[in-house]
């Protein structure tokens, strides 16, 4: 059977195969573990990630295919629904709350690149890149988290903020256009995350503060892959418009921090 080359992704654009009913993609140091942690949750009752089936002598993970629809950059109108993003949220927490009761992997290899700086005594497994890409929708509702090669321990509220970073999207309209999103209320759809979630109005302060962090932290981290010289963060880094981006999208956020804490009240 001819491999099929799955679309998206940066880092691995291109490397991503589906042969029948699996997918072939390239392996980390954190794979290991990963695989663990997703057999885990599928033994808790978790369906919403892939089972990992082997690693490969090549250097390859192989995972089970999740039917259904991936969207991909000019995103489709039904991906932008209020709706779709409501289920992502909804799923993200059912993701955090199957981890209750999984014993804690001692000395894993997680990846630190986007990972929750404090991610304190209360830690979950967070998947840190909660994009569009990375949720299989079935009929316009997310059914499934992929791509967990960025997971490590961190605040529910850390991956909360990174969803909405990338998926209200926390953006000035001109930015966000450029992946095809149309005009949104982004304080009402950050509200709508956290409600999807169930996110405690205690918490809701905690969010608002890591968004800041989270917007920093994206900037440098592509900064950080296109400065190592990898071509596809390269030409990402140069098609955003490099530093000055990501210095606009920072003071987007500070100047309507204020409506943000509003919606979230």
């Amino acid at each position: 059977m001819e491999p099929e080359v799955l679309a998206g992704g940066i880092a691995n654009a291109g490397a991503v195969v589906r042969v029948g009913d699996a997918v072939l993609r390239p392996a980390t140091a954190a794979t290991p573990d990963i695989h663990a942690l997703l057999r885990a949750l599928h033994d808790a009752g978790f369906d919403g990630v892939p089972s990992p089936i082997a690693l490969e002598p090549d250097g390859r993970e192989r995972l089970t295919y999740l039917p259904g629809d991936v969207p991909q950059p000019p995103y489709p109108a039904w991906a932008q629904e209020d709706a779709a993003l409501a289920s992502v949220a909804a799923l993200l927490r059912r993701f955090h709350d199957a981890q209750s009761g999984l014993p804690a992997p001692a000395d894993a290899a997680w990846s630190t690149e986007l990972a929750d700086p404090a991610p304190g005594p209360d830690a979950v497994l967070c998947h840190d890149d909660v994009c569009l890409e990375n949720v299989v929708f079935r009929h316009g509702r997310a059914v499934a988290l992929i791509d967990l090669d960025f997971v490590a321990p961190g605040r529910r509220t850390w991956d909360l903020a990174s969803l909405a970073r990338m998926c209200v999207p926390m953006d000035r309209p001109e930015s966000a256009a450029r992946l095809g999103w149309r005009q949104r209320d982004a304080p009402a759809r950050l509200r709508l995350i956290a409600d999807a979630y169930g996110l405690s109005a205690s918490a809701r302060p905690e969010l608002l503060d890591l968004l800041g962090v989270q917007i920093d932290q994206g900037g440098r981290f592509v900064a950080a892959r296109a400065a190592a010289g990898e071509a596809a963060f390269v030409a990402l880094w140069e098609q955003l418009g490099g530093q000055e981006r990501f210095d606009r999208r920072k003071d987007w956020f500070a100047a309507g921090r204020e409506r943000f804490a509003a919606a979230l009240a």
